[in-house]
Parts: structure tokens; C-alpha cells; sequence
């Protein structure tokens, strides 16, 4: 029997935790175990990682809604999905117009797994297994080309996955905005410890060990992966305060301080 937490794999072994399972515990899903519910309460004491979790998810909610409602966008592709849980991309975007196309984008096994019984019955959205930094294999993957047509346009999510892009993240940014039409989205929300660095360390700190690493960076370093984006308003802010009139405050300010979010037009 180990003492204290167990490693978090990406592997299926039902008896150690997975990094997407917890995320989709945190959000509220039950595609989860007991060995990840019970890692994920000894996080959530630490840490408001649940509420950092449901925060990014308002957001893609948010942007979701006003790219079919008020942009007119039909097709999304959502790059480190995890696990498409309880409000994810497909069903929001699905919910108010079932044309809608989704792709999601997975390195993780289990994930990929778990979202593929999960959409199976979908045949307007698809997982498909890559490193969302081998830009060429995600664009050119036989689901993507069946559901994406890049000449119309399209919204392109990173939400909550730059942090564990530790290499040239501005240039993978910069890669999927160069496949996109004018009038197209680039979403993305990224970790700071701008405003409250001990706990972001903290966070930090516990992911370490758990086969990834987390990179927060500064609303210097995120403006720069937004170049050549004309930015709806307004602008670059914490994810929490991104058009967020008429929601609930989160539960943590802490939680909602530690993560900035904006979403970025392609312009002709």
C-alpha cells in the first residue's frame, strides 16, 4: 500500500488516478473513479482547483454561445479537451444550433477513450489523439478534414492547456492562426501569477511529479501569443471577468484571479 498521493498517470489503469478523469470530476462529471475522486478531495483541500476548473469551463461556455449566436461560427475545434464532460464544446455549441461541428484534440489515452464511447453516437463531433503542438497532424487528421473546412470560419479553443505547452507556446499559437479564414476565433485562457502567486505556486508545486508541468506566465507573455489578433472587448483579463455580466461570482477570488482569458478575431 503507498503512503501518501499516488502518481497521476495517463494510462487507463483504474487503480491509480488520471489527470483527465479528475478534471472531470472537478467539473462535475461521472467519468470518473474512486481513486481519482479521492485525489482529487485531497487537491481540492490544498487548492481552489475546482473552482479554477468550473471558471475556464464559464469562459468556453461564454465564448461558445457568442461564436454561434451572434458570430454566425458552425465549427470548433477544442485543443487539450480532456474528457468532454457536463458542458462541454459540443453540447453547448450542438444545444443551440445541431449543425455545429466539433473536433476535439486529446494526447491523453484515457481521454481519448473515454471521449470516444462518449461521442460515438455524435457524427458531427469526433476526437481525434495528438499533440495539439504537431499543428500539421491536428489539421490534417482524416476527422478533422471530415468535420472543419477552413476556408469558413472557425473558433479554435485553447482553453487551460498553454501552461503545459513548455516549448515556443507562441509559435503553436501562431501556427493555427495562419490555417484560419478571416472572421475566425482564436480562443484562450492561460495561468498567471500575476495577482496571487503563492497559490499559484502551491498548485505548481502539486502538479509536480504528475507526468506534466505547469508554466504560468505574465499577461506580458500571454499578449504576445495574441499578435495579429484584433481583440473583442475586453481584451485580455482574467477569464472570470471575461463578459461575465449575469453570472454567478466564482467561489474562490483566488481561484478566479489566477487565470487570464481572451478571445482574439482573425482579421483579412
Amino acid at each position: 500500500m503507498q503512503d501518501g498521493p499516488q502518481r497521476v498517470t495517463t494510462n487507463g489503469d483504474s487503480e491509480r488516478p488520471n489527470v483527465a478523469r479528475l478534471f472531470d470530476y472537478y467539473l462535475g462529471g461521472a467519468h470518473n473513479f474512486a481513486v481519482d475522486r479521492a485525489m482529487a478531495e485531497e487537491s481540492i483541500r490544498r487548492f481552489p482547483v475546482a473552482e479554477m476548473a468550473r471558471t475556464i469551463r464559464s469562459f468556453s461556455r461564454r465564448v461558445v454561445r457568442l461564436c454561434v449566436e451572434e458570430m454566425g461560427i458552425r465549427q470548433f475545434l477544442d485543443l487539450g479537451s480532456g474528457i468532454p464532460t457536463a458542458g462541454n464544446v459540443h453540447e453547448v455549441a450542438q444545444s443551440l444550433d445541431p449543425s455545429c461541428n466539433v473536433v476535439y484534440v486529446d494526447h491523453d489515452p484515457v481521454a481519448v477513450a473515454h471521449s470516444r464511447t462518449m461521442l460515438r453516437d455524435n457524427l458531427s463531433a469526433a476526437i481525434v489523439q495528438a499533440d495539439m503542438c504537431d499543428v500539421g497532424a491536428v489539421l490534417r487528421h482524416p476527422e478533422t478534414r471530415r468535420l472543419i473546412d477552413f476556408t469558413k470560419p472557425t473558433a479554435v479553443l485553447m482553453v487551460g492547456i498553454l501552461p503545459y505547452v513548455r516549448s515556443e507556446p507562441a509559435g503553436v499559437v501562431a501556427r493555427y492562426r495562419a490555417a484560419l479564414c478571416p472572421g475566425s476565433v482564436l480562443a484562450l485562457t492561460h495561468l498567471t501569477r500575476d495577482v496571487e502567486p503563492g497559490l499559484v505556486d502551491q498548485l505548481v508545486d502539486m502538479v509536480d511529479g504528475m507526468e506534466s508541468e505547469l508554466v504560468p506566465r505574465s499577461k506580458q507573455d500571454v499578449e504576445e501569443f495574441l499578435c495579429g489578433l484584433q481583440l473583442l472587448e475586453p481584451g485580455l483579463v482574467l477569464a472570470a471577468h471575461w463578459r461575465a455580466d449575469g453570472e454567478l461570482p466564482g467561489t474562490s477570488a483566488a481561484a478566479d484571479a489566477s487565470t487570464y482569458g481572451a478571445v482574439g478575431v482573425v482579421s483579412g
